[in-house]
Order: C-alpha cells, then structure tokens, then sequence
C-alpha cells in the first residue's frame, strides 16, 4: 500500500493533502524579520534627524545679552517680619460703672492729652458732696471756737483733739466723694488717635467697659525677631529700614532702639524694637511689615544681577563672556560657564563671594541657549536693571 491510501478523504471521496508545517514557520520568520528591519531603519533615521537638529543648534549662534561684574558697598543685612505697635496705646474705659450721660469725642479723632471724652451721669454725686463739705466746714469752724476756748482754759485738751478728727474724717470725706465724682469722668491720658466709638449715650457701662481705643502714632513701635547669631552685630542707634505691603514701593526710616533682656528659649530668638518716625500717621498698630536693619561693617563685594545667575542641584554658576579666536582664526566671543558663591540678595542684584570678579562680563539674558562652551552674539539693545531697581511684587 503507498502513502496515498493513507491520505484522509472528503465526502466526495477526494484526498486532502496534509499542511506542511515548516512552511508556515519559514513565512513567520520572514515576516519578523521584515518588521525588525523596519524598526532598526526608524530608529537611525530617527536619530539621524535628532542628529542633524542638533548639530544645526549648536552650529547656530546664539544671541545673549551680557553685563558686567561690577564692585559695589554691601552693607550686611538682618530681614525679618515684624509689626507696628504704638509708642503709647490703651484701651479707654470707665473706673465705675454706670449710665452714659455725654460722649464728648468723634470717632477717628485727634486728641490732647486731657481732653474729656466721656461723662457718666452723676446722679445725687454732687449734692451728696455739698452736704460733706458742709460737714467739713461745721467740723473747722468747731474746731476753731473750741480752740478759743481751749486758751481759755474753758473746755479740756480731749475735746479739741476731738475736734482735730472730726474735721480730717470730714475733709476725707469731701475728697473720696470728689474722687467718685472724678472716676466718672473719662480723659484722654496722652495725645493720640481715636479708634471708633464702641458705647452709646444712655447705656449702661459696666466698670473696665472698653469705650474706645488710643493710640499715640508719631512715632511708632516696630518689634521683630532676629536669631541669637545677630547679636553680635546688633547696636543700639543702627538705621532700620521698615517696609509694608500696604504702602508698596515706600520705605520707612527708623533706628534700633532697643534689644530684649532675654533670648526667647523655644525658638533662640531675640526680640529687637526699632522706632520709626510716623508724622502722617502712614503706619497704624498692629501692620505686619518687614524691617531691615544693618548688621556689622559695609564692605567691598561683587554684585551681578539676579538674572545672570542659574540655580540648580550641581550648583549656583553663571556664564562668563571671553574673547577667543576658533578655528579659523576669527575672533569670536565664547560663553564658559563659571561656579560661584553667593551671598545675600538686594533689589536685583544679587552679591558674589567667590568666582567672579570685578569687571567680569557675563551673560545676563538667554542663558537657555547655551552650553559650556557656546559662541555667542551679543545684543544689549535692553538694560539689565539696575543695582537700586525693586523687586516685582504680586499685585
């Protein structure tokens, strides 16, 4: 029997031949190396067009604009948050109770010191003070006929001393009657500004009842906190700057007044007070402002504008302009990228302890563009900001 007797048949009695396996296989391999051929070719064109991109930016010059290291006075500063607090402040309120009677003052007011701001009603309080001084009177004009006597050997020693104590109790009298009096009377204990009236007339005012607040404005308080390690540098008479969101754009200039006793132990701060002249009453008790204050001698330091200086992980570096000649012997500028040691920050510009130095030019804008090592173009047609230009705030 020879292998078409083995062969399967159909129901029309043809013979089926069998796959061939290896064939389907021979078809896959091919088919998958094709598509490794594709990726392999997409990924060096892919890369041949990264390559070209890339050479073309850095064949590119890129344009800059530079400015120059310049050494300057840098006067070392303590910053930090402070608030205002008035010279002289109290809250006004009655010694005893009772019931408004007249309110002599407008809210946001101006005051001397003395000046009457409220009265509480004083009831029988003057009538109870005629009849004691009566009493007085009656006790000196007693002590007085007794006395007359007394050279005359009419009455005893006893009933003249007496007398002596009747009249002092009376005159004790009169006077705590006209202390009650007083107490319900409310005076200004100091010149200064009024707040807003917090009692009306015909109410009741119970004893310590805040009526209103005074402040004396001119000049004002500042407090803030600096940490232990500035106290060596601290003194009593240093300018304070004293700046505030409130008024952006205005300084206010003081001095260092005061330092505390004591440094705080929870956080090894120390309290500083600085006073500020307030004549127009700009500053009110209670602002939060920022206070500045010089710490130790000024000295000679590098300053760059903040712009010019890169901050990231492997350190704080700027680019460094030097002429140099390439390949063909044309003088070209090269940007060399420089590490440095910053110091404190003022305005704009930002002071440089190590790696740069005076006269230096640098790069101060498109600093994106460049790698170590990039010729560059130079277009200045805008200024970096100057030393004494603010820093943009949010509005």
């Amino acid at each position: 029997m020879n292998d078409m007797t083995t062969l399967p048949r159909t129901q029309a009695g043809q013979r089926v031949r069998k796959p061939r396996l290896w064939l389907r296989y021979l078809v896959m391999l091919v088919l998958i190396g094709l598509l490794g051929a594709g990726l392999v070719f997409f990924h060096q064109f892919k890369s041949g067009i990264l390559n070209q991109i890339t050479e073309q930016i850095r064949n590119s010059v890129p344009v800059v604009a530079t400015g120059k290291a310049t050494l300057a006075d840098w006067q070392p500063r303590q910053i930090a948050s402070g608030s205002v607090r008035a010279v002289k402040g109290a809250d006004m309120s009655a010694e005893i109770g009772g019931i408004v009677d007249e309110i002599d003052f407008e809210s946001g007011q101006v005051v001397q010191a003395g000046a009457v701001l409220l009265r509480l009603r004083p009831n029988d309080d003057e009538a109870k003070l005629q009849q004691l001084q009566a009493n007085a009177d009656l006790a000196a004009i007693t002590l007085a006929r007794d006395q007359r006597q007394l050279a005359a050997k009419a009455i005893a020693q006893a009933t003249v001393d007496t007398d002596i104590a009747n009249l002092k109790v009376a005159r004790a009298q009169v006077a705590a009657q006209q202390a009650l009096i007083a107490e319900k009377t409310v005076k200004a204990p100091f010149t200064g500004r009024l707040g807003l009236r917090q009692v009306d007339v015909g109410q009741y005012l119970s004893p310590g009842t805040a009526i209103v607040t005074l402040q004396q404005i001119d000049p004002m308080f500042v407090d803030f906190y600096l940490p232990q390690q500035a106290l060596s540098t601290l003194k009593t008479g240093e300018p304070v700057e004293v700046t505030s969101d409130a008024w952006p754009g205005r300084t206010f200039n003081g001095t260092l007044t005061s330092l505390n006793a004591r440094i705080d132990p929870d956080n090894r701060m120390i309290q500083v007070r600085a006073t500020v002249p307030n004549p127009d009453g700009t500053l009110v008790p209670g602002m939060y402002v920022t206070a500045s204050v010089a710490s130790g001698a000024a000295r000679k330091l590098v300053t760059v504008p903040n712009m010019a200086v890169a901050y990231n992980p492997y350190g704080t570096l700027v680019y460094v302009v030097r002429p140099e000649k390439d390949k063909q012997g044309k003088e070209v500028l090269v940007a060399h990228q420089q590490f440095v040691t910053t110091g404190d920050a003022r305005g704009d510009r930002v002071s440089i302890l190590k790696g740069l130095k005076d006269g230096d030019v640098i790069v101060t804008a498109g600093q994106l563009k460049l790698h170590n090592g990039s010729v560059i173009e130079v277009n200045n047609a805008v200024e970096p900001p100057g030393p004494d230009a603010p820093v943009p705030q949010d509005q």
